[in-house]
C-alpha cells in the first residue's frame, strides 16, 4: 500500500541550509536573517513555510511576498517581510535553476534496474525496461517491455505499466528570452497510487518542484498524457489520446472521453464526465456531462446542434418569403 507520507507537495532537501549559504552557492545577496533554515524549494502556486520560491516580475511580487513562502528570490530591492527573509539576485529564473542543480542533479545509472531502486515482492519487469535511481515501486506489479521509469518514481501496490509508457519525463516549462528559451529544470516526482492501470505509449511528467500524483484505482487507456505537477483523484477512466495540461485537479471518479484536451490551472469536480474530442478551457463542477470545445452542458450542446442542422431549411424558407 502507497505510504501517505511518501506524498509531498514539494521539494524537500535532504538537509535543511542556511539561507546565507544557499545565496554563497548563487552568488547572490541575502535581505533579511541569513541564519534561518531553508528546507525546500517550490514553486509560486504549492509553496508551504520553510520553502524557497522566485519572482521576477513586478506583476507578481506582491503575490510572492504574501504567499506561504518563508523566502523569495527577487530582483527588487524591497524589505523582507515580517518572518522572512530574501534573495537578491539579477536574474531569479537563473538562480532558482542553480539550486535545483545542486540538490537534485541528474544522475547517469549504467544499468536497465538501478541498484537505487526499491521494488516489492511478486513485481515483474519486462525485458527493456528501465529503472531509475530511487525509484520505489511496490507489490505484484506488472511494467511491461521498454516503459522508462526516471528517478525518484514512487509506484503502489498492484499496478499494470503497458509497454513503451514513460514516467517522470521533465516537466514542459520554459522562460522565453530574446535569445531563445530558457528551461525550468524539473525536481519533482511522479506519484501512482495502488491498483492504477496505464495503458501502452502513455507519458507523465514529473512536477517541476512538487508531485504529479495518479490516485488509486485509476485507468488510463493508451497514448494519454499528463502534464507536470497535475493531481488525479481515485477511480478516474481516461480513454485514449486524452491531454492534460499542467497544475490540473482532477477529482475522484471523473471520466474524460477520447481526445479530449484540458488546459492548464483548471480543477474538474468529482464524478465529471466529459465526452469525446471536448476542449476543457476553465474549471468544471462534478456530477455533470461536458461536451464541445468550449465545454458546455452536454444536453444543451447537443440541443445547440440539432438547432443548427435546422439552419439551411429556415434559410430557405426566408429566401422564398
Amino acid at each position: 500500500m502507497l505510504e501517505n507520507r511518501l506524498i509531498l507537495s514539494t521539494m524537500k532537501f535532504e538537509k535543511a541550509i542556511s539561507l546565507a549559504d544557499l545565496a554563497k552557492l548563487t552568488g547572490t545577496r541575502v535581505i533579511g536573517d541569513g541564519s534561518m533554515q531553508v528546507h525546500g524549494i517550490n514553486e509560486i502556486h504549492k509553496v508551504e513555510p520553510g520553502d524557497i520560491t522566485f519572482v521576477d516580475h513586478p506583476k507578481y511580487y506582491g503575490k510572492a511576498l504574501q504567499s506561504d513562502a518563508t523566502f523569495v528570490i527577487i530582483n527588487q530591492e524591497v524589505e523582507a517581510p515580517q518572518g522572512k527573509a530574501l534573495i537578491y539576485s539579477e536574474f531569479p529564473f537563473d538562480t532558482y535553476n542553480l539550486i535545483v542543480k545542486h540538490h537534485r542533479s541528474f544522475q547517469p545509472s549504467a544499468q536497465a534496474v538501478s541498484n537505487q531502486a526499491k521494488i516489492g515482492e511478486g513485481t515483474v519487469i519486462q525485458p527493456g525496461t528501465f529503472v531509475g535511481n530511487n525509484v520505489v515501486i511496490g507489490k505484484n506489479c506488472i511494467i511491461h517491455s521498454n516503459v522508462s521509469i526516471y528517478d525518484h518514481t514512487v509506484i503502489g501496490d498492484n499496478v499494470v505499466i503497458h509497454a513503451n509508457s514513460v514516467l517522470g519525463a521533465d516537466a514542459f516549462y520554459f522562460k522565453r528570452k530574446s535569445t531563445g528559451y530558457d528551461k525550468m529544470l524539473s525536481c519533482g516526482r511522479v506519484i501512482i497510487g495502488d491498483d492504477v492501470e496505464i495503458g501502452a505509449c502513455c507519458t507523465i511528467d514529473k512536477g517541476v518542484s512538487g508531485d504529479t500524483v495518479i490516485g488509486a484505482g485509476t485507468k488510463l487507456d493508451n497514448q494519454v498524457h499528463v502534464g507536470h505537477d497535475t493531481v488525479i483523484g481515485k477511480n478516474c477512466l481516461f480513454a485514449g489520446q486524452v491531454g492534460i495540461a499542467g497544475v490540473v485537479t482532477i477529482e475522484d471518479d471523473v471520466i474524460l472521453w477520447g481526445q479530449v484536451g484540458v488546459q492548464k490551472d483548471l480543477t474538474i469536480g468529482k464524478g465529471a464526465v466529459v465526452l469525446g474530442q471536448s476542449g476543457i478551457p476553465k474549471s468544471l463542477e462534478g456530477g455533470k456531462t461536458y461536451f464541445g470545445s468550449p465545454t458546455q452542458d452536454a444536453r444543451e450542446k447537443m440541443k445547440e446542434l440539432a438547432m443548427i442542422k435546422q439552419l439551411p431549411s429556415i434559410i430557405e424558407k426566408l429566401k422564398s418569403n
